[in-house]
Parts: structure tokens; sequence; C-alpha cells
């Protein structure tokens, strides 16, 4: 695999919290100011729950709480760097998020975790990384799309993601 390849389609399961929490904590420790995770996905399918798993992986302090922020769309947090979490659920349109002020998010020296990003597709910057949650059942499935700036992000995305045994079988 060529060094920080696009992931394309790579499906992972999620059948717990505990796993919810390894995935946000991979993807705390691969962050680096400057990315953007896109979570999207249908109503209670964990986009707020991998967020508050990330938050913790950034150091995030508990007295932080990470909530989902769909009325005031922007909650920032303090962690190793800053987290920048958004919820574009109730914007209609990229202008909207252009509008508000919110894209100018996506160059400052924080990781921004957007959940409902589709609204905003075509003004999202790249590189980035989706991921979409769905259900089976009681487990989560979640299918990842693009990367991080990390250097080495795919090969040590994958090697984590082996290592936490999160590979669909």
């Amino acid at each position: 695999m060529q060094k920080n390849q696009e992931l394309y389609n790579i499906k992972i399961s999620l059948a717990s919290l505990l796993q919810t929490g390894a995935l946000g904590g991979l993807l705390a420790e691969l962050a680096q100011p400057g990315d953007i995770i896109c979570l999207d996905g249908d109503l209670g399918a964990g986009k707020t729950t991998l967020t508050q798993a990330i938050a913790r992986g950034l150091a995030v302090p508990e007295s932080s709480y990470v909530v989902s922020p769909s009325f005031a769309i922007l909650h920032e947090h303090q962690g190793r760097m800053p987290l920048y979490h958004m919820d574009f659920y109730r914007l209609g349109d990229p202008v909207e998020i252009e509008e508000q002020g919110f894209a100018e998010y996506f160059y400052r020296d924080g990781l921004c975790v957007i959940e409902w990003a589709l609204v905003g597709e075509g003004m999202l910057p790249d590189p980035r990384l989706s991921l979409h949650l769905g259900f089976d059942g009681d487990i989560r499935l979640v299918t990842i799309n693009g990367r991080l700036q990390h250097k080495d992000f795919t090969k040590a995305f994958l090697g984590g993601l082996e290592e936490l045994s999160l590979f669909n079988k």
C-alpha cells in the first residue's frame, strides 16, 4: 500500500462502547491540527458517542462534557489541541455554513469533528476522513473513506484497526 493512500470503503464493526472508545482513541492519536473528521449516518448511530471518545483521546477534561451541538452548531473544547465539534443537522446547505462563519474553523489549529457533514459537501477541504455509521442489529457498522494529514496515516490507521480487531470478519 502506498504511503498515505486514501482509504476507500473500509468497513469495521463496533459491538460495544469499549470498541467505539478504542476507535475514537485511535483517531485522536493520529489527528493533527487542521484535520477534519466527518461523521454521517442515521440518528442514534453513535456520531456523538464517537466524538466523545475522540475528545477523551485528545485529553479534553471531563468537566468539558461533550454533547451534540445540534442547536448551537459549534462547541469548542480544549485538549492537547482544540476540538471544534460541529453539527450541521439544522443547516440547509453549504452557503449557511459559510455565512455563519463555520468554514473558518476548517483552517484553524485544531481538529474539526463534524456531525451531519454531508450538508457541507462541496465546501469541505481535503484531506478529510469520512465515517458513515449505521446499524446491523445491536452492532454499529462504520464505513470509512479518505484520510488525515498524518504522514503515515493509512498505514498507522489500518494497523491500529487490526490491533484493535475492528475489521469486519
